[in-house]
């Protein structure tokens, strides 16, 4: 599960055409980063059946308002506006310390209700991993102190890796690991998690994430089902500018985050599709250890940037004016909104265009998962 912030919801479309058309399946392995994260951890510790768990998913995303995610009051928005300001006119002395711009408590406090009402951590995993209906979990996060990709793991016999640019970290994951790897950098706030060397501070986890399916591989699958939430332009439409004159903040953000945090994914699957193939060519004996592995992306048949400038004004009130402070009715294609932008009919929109992508694409879902 790839991020996008609200954008995810177009992987629980994709989700609930599956679990109707294949309602005995269930991924064994389940890994996700930023946004996918929340849908992974989800998925992965429902006792349920999978079209139970999908239904329990979708529960939670129809019902969710911008609100439920961060506090878009005046008051709050004032006050983390405020602190920016006066660190940037104290250059930076102690004391004026600014944690992103926006408060996400009430998703800490939703992401409790719906994986951890009893407080003991999220209980789900571990007894599916017991039960055999799991073997490996894995989340990604990006450690502030040394800017590695540190992902979090949960199973059965996994082996660690440790890496220059990425590593691996045995926990049993809580919502702190979620809240940690979908913090988007800058706007929401950077996650404190303690780890067994002492823990430190995280952010959203595609910040350096040159490998997203690297987790996965790691875990021993040999059949990956990737959920982009990136949308696959055509070269007259990549070649259409989004704004006239100079580009305005939401612009230059959209373009930024895409880059931070969905084009990797295109890069890593082609470079597994090739490496797949020239496995293939091998003989057994002459694999060094390598193994092919199927691969599906899918991705959105729409751009669900320039579907968010159809929903902006359902965004509350204070929130929509900074944004449109920030330039979003400026552009046609607000990139950086549709990640922001949690509100329900957007949101639904995207389930049904995943839903409707997953079935246009039945054919090849089911070769990889009949397999």
């Amino acid at each position: 599960m790839s991020g996008g912030g609200a954008r995810a919801a177009y992987q629980v479309g994709v989700m609930q055409a599956l679990a109707r058309r294949w309602p005995t399946f269930r991924p064994d392995i389940i890994t996700g980063v930023s946004a996918g994260a929340i849908n992974a951890a989800s998925l992965a510790s429902h006792p349920g059946s999978f079209p139970e768990a999908v239904e329990a998913l979708g529960r939670l995303w129809v019902n969710l308002t911008t609100d439920q995610v961060f506090r878009t009051d005046g008051p709050s928005l004032l006050r983390i506006g405020w602190q920016w300001v006066r660190r940037l006119l104290s250059g930076g002395e102690a004391g004026q310390e600014a944690r992103g711009f926006v408060d996400t408590t009430p998703l800490y406090r939703l992401l409790r209700q719906h994986l951890d009402p009893n407080g003991n951590g999220i209980e789900g995993i571990e007894q599916n991993i017991r039960d055999g209906r799991l073997r490996a979990f894995g989340l990604t996060a990006t450690d502030y102190a040394t800017g590695r990709s540190v992902t979090w793991k949960q199973g059965r016999d996994l082996q660690p890796w440790d890496l220059p640019k990425r590593k691996s970290i045995e926990a049993r994951i809580g919502v702190e690991h979620i809240m940690a790897s979908a913090a988007l950098p800058f706007i929401f706030p950077a996650i404190p998690v303690r780890t067994p060397t002492g823990g430190g501070w995280y952010g959203d986890g595609g910040i350096r994430l040159t490998a997203p399916l690297s987790p996965a591989l790691h875990f021993g699958a040999g059949r990956i089902l990737a959920v982009s939430t990136r949308y696959a332009r055509t070269t007259a439409e990549a070649s259409d500018p989004a704004t006239t004159g100079y580009p305005p903040p939401a612009q230059i953000a959209g373009v930024l985050m895409n880059g931070i945090f969905l084009d990797l994914l295109d890069q890593d699957a082609t470079t597994l599709r090739r490496i797949s193939h020239l496995v293939e060519d091998c003989g057994t004996g002459q694999r060094n250890g390598l193994r092919p592995v199927d691969l599906l992306v899918l991705r959105p048949s729409e751009d669900l940037g320039r579907l968010a400038g159809d929903y902006e004004p359902e965004l509350p009130p204070t929130f929509r004016f900074l944004m449109r402070g920030l330039g979003t009715r400026e552009t046609r294609s607000p990139d950086w909104l549709s990640m922001l932008l949690f509100e329900p009919d957007y949101l639904r929109h995207l389930i049904a265009i995943g839903e409707r992508d997953a079935e246009a694409q039945i054919d090849e879902i089911g070769a990889l998962i009949e397999a």
